[in-house]
């Protein structure tokens, strides 16, 4: 299910960033295997789109992911690396 997480929010930036070809995602798992963090890197010139004015547009991407990740007893967080 993870991967299924990872491919949601793959499609999601891509779809929001102009250089979808340079998103990178990387999965770090909690031990205990129910909270995955993804950092999401991205050319420096998409930060700012991702995050969106008062950072309305990540949230909206932490929300969808979280909403996903909780259907199926998993805790989700999205952080961008800058």
């Amino acid at each position: 299910m993870r991967e299924t997480l990872r491919q949601l929010l793959e499609h999601l930036v891509e779809s929001l960033v102009e250089h979808p070809e340079q998103v990178r995602i990387r999965e770090e798992a909690d031990p205990d295997e129910k909270v995955v963090r993804f950092r999401v890197r991205l050319a420096p010139e998409d930060v700012g789109q991702l995050i969106g004015r008062q950072g309305r547009i990540i949230q909206a991407v932490r929300t969808v992911v979280r909403s996903a990740a909780g259907r199926v007893g998993l805790r989700a967080e999205v952080d961008v690396e800058e």
